[in-house]
């Protein structure tokens, strides 16, 4: 229903309003007795085969949603009744912010891909962390970033607020310097800067009674060279573990009459890139650290991929939205079996 009906009249149109659209639908169906439960039988998946303890934490299944889909923290309950063991949301930063200006989303339908620029548009931590508070059963990671205007000079101190507003709601938390679309971000992947941050993360996670797992976000257009100073720095500092990878700048192969789009490419052209980030690091840090594998799943297979090249869980986002939530069930089954 979803390929044959939903997907070809929602692809008619905006892909922002879209996702507007369907994000209001989503909300508003859960008004109606008995939708909640009966998505959850149609889509969710139980099996001590899908159980995971990854960094401290239980998690029912290894199939979560990546950072972007709820931004705001808004639909974290009606989003893990299609199936998600988990879900991330942000990119959060301490003040409100508008994002980039639109048209800042574009759909690559001859790539199966999205092309993003929206520039960390949410209204602030502060909004999302009291949402967080009527949390009681979902598995949320926490995904924070920096104001646009905030120099890189200051950019711990808008780490640190978002941690601090998060630290009693969220389960983990995810440091994002990877996204393509806020000026000047990617310079704190350096491993001065990156070190510098990430400690200082630490030492104020060691500052509460019980800490928080603290994962880092990369890019998947780091060098090998790049790669192998990630896994010192975590080494270094401790961190819990790593999700690779965010969104790309490369445009090879692409099809599509919006590739030459500025920002962040998503979808199938990242699957075989995103994989091979997460294999060298497994490989090379000898599985020292969890990985959670993102980029381009948009099948069974694809997910299955990234956990034998050694990713501990697995996120979707834009194989949620080109194949539908009944991709998470068929993902959830291969596994199982």
């Amino acid at each position: 229903m979803y390929q044959k009906i939903i997907k070809p009249l929602l692809f008619r149109f905006d892909p922002e309003g879209v996702h507007h659209f369907t994000y209001s639908a989503i909300k508003w169906m859960h008004y109606l007795p008995g939708v909640g439960a009966l998505l959850r039988t149609l889509f969710r998946v139980q099996h001590p085969k899908l159980e995971r303890k990854v960094f401290g934490l239980h998690f029912p299944n290894p199939v979560g949603l990546a950072a972007g889909f709820d931004k705001d923290a808004k639909l974290y309950k009606e989003l893990s009744n299609f199936g998600f063991g988990f879900i991330e949301i942000g990119t959060v930063t301490p003040k409100p912010q508008g994002g980039n200006p639109k048209k800042r989303l574009f759909r690559l339908q001859e790539d199966t891909a999205l092309i993003n620029r929206m520039g960390f548009n949410n209204k602030g931590v502060l909004a999302a962390a009291a949402r967080l508070k009527k949390n009681t059963s979902v598995i949320i990671g926490g995904n924070i970033g920096k104001n646009k205007v905030t120099p890189n000079a200051e950019a711990t101190a808008d780490y640190l607020k978002c941690f601090d507003a998060l630290f009693e709601v969220v389960d983990y938390f995810v440091v994002n310097v990877s996204s393509p679309n806020t000026p000047n971000l990617r310079a704190l992947q350096d491993k001065a800067p990156l070190t510098a941050l990430l400690n200082t993360l630490q030492e104020r996670n060691a500052s509460y009674p019980k800490r928080k797992p603290i994962l880092l976000k990369i890019a998947p257009d780091l060098t090998n060279e790049q790669l192998t100073d990630i896994i010192e720095i975590v080494k270094t500092t401790s961190i819990d573990g790593v999700i690779a990878t965010n969104t790309t700048l490369s445009r090879k192969g692409l099809q599509s009459k919006h590739k030459n789009e500025t920002g962040g490419l998503s979808g199938r052209p990242l699957t075989q890139r995103s994989t091979e980030v997460i294999r060298f690091l497994a490989k090379k840090s000898n599985k020292a650290f969890p990985i959670i594998g993102v980029g381009g799943i948009h099948t069974a297979a694809d997910a299955l991929e990234k956990l034998q090249a050694g990713a501990d869980l697995v996120q979707l986002y834009t194989g949620f939205i080109y194949e539908g939530p009944g991709v998470i069930r068929r993902i959830l089954l291969k596994i199982a079996k």
